[in-house]
């Protein structure tokens, strides 16, 4: 992933450090440096720069009062030699806050915070939109349909032997295969029948009937060894009737 980026500042010196930082870092193609942000208006429009250096005291016009202009809007690094600007700084949604002078490790941990950013808003939408396009899973009495890769599977309770949750995702633990699909341990705990199945843990749901053995707070299940949680020791002691 190569991200575009400009800088903003009217000090030379200033441009020149934070030009160097970036020739550091391969992933990072450097537009330009400007020492006025009338300069580069049309490239943020055109949506031509990804991360923008902006010092914020400028002759022409103020990073912030810029700042309010710009839609859309580049992910935003403030650089500038006045802490007392931060609050107003982070009010305008940007990433990070860089007072000067500030070291290259410094300036790594503002980058990598706009890196995980867009992981962040690049990946949610796709998780979103596939999350309302699946089906939810259908729950009857002896089985129930989920979908997973672009199929509908019919799961058995009989053949089911646990669920493990991984957040958004769960894997269904048959006999005879497993099967990824995009649901939450909470939602299947809420829907599948409370007398043949239950939770052990935050990541794992069992078929009561293919439970085996506890120890300690190890629950055997078809001899698979899974960790019970202590919040939800209590359910599984009743199996036993230890209480």
């Amino acid at each position: 992933m190569k991200l575009n980026c400009a800088i903003i500042d009217d000090e030379y010196l200033a441009r020149q450090y934070i030009i160097d930082y970036i020739q550091k870092l391969p992933f990072l193609n450097l537009i330009g440096d400007y020492n006025s942000p009338l300069l580069v208006i049309e490239e943020i429009k055109n949506n031509k720069i990804d991360i923008l250096f902006l010092d914020i005291q400028m002759p022409d016009i103020t990073g912030l009062d810029f700042l309010r202009s710009l839609n859309p809007q580049p992910y935003i690094i403030i650089t500038t030699a006045y802490k007392e600007y931060a609050l107003e700084g982070y009010e305008h949604n940007v990433i990070d806050y860089l007072l000067k002078p500030f070291s290259f490790d410094r300036f790594l941990k503002a980058v990598n915070k706009v890196i995980d950013k867009i992981q962040q808003d690049t990946v949610q939408p796709i998780a979103d939109k596939n999350h309302k396009n699946e089906e939810k899973p259908r729950i009857e009495d002896a089985y129930m349909i989920i979908r997973a890769d672009r199929k509908l599977y019919k799961i058995n309770y009989d053949d089911l032997i646990y669920m493990e949750g991984q957040r958004a995702y769960v894997t269904f633990h048959t006999k005879e295969r497993k099967i990824t699909a995009l649901i939450t341990l909470r939602e299947l705990e809420d829907t599948l029948p409370k007398n043949l199945f239950v939770r052990i843990h935050k990541s794992f749901i069992v078929s009561v009937k293919h439970i085996d053995s506890l120890e300690g707070n190890l629950l055997e299940i078809h001899g698979k060894k899974l960790s019970v949680g202590t919040s939800y020791r209590d359910r599984v002691e009743k199996l036993f009737r230890i209480i």
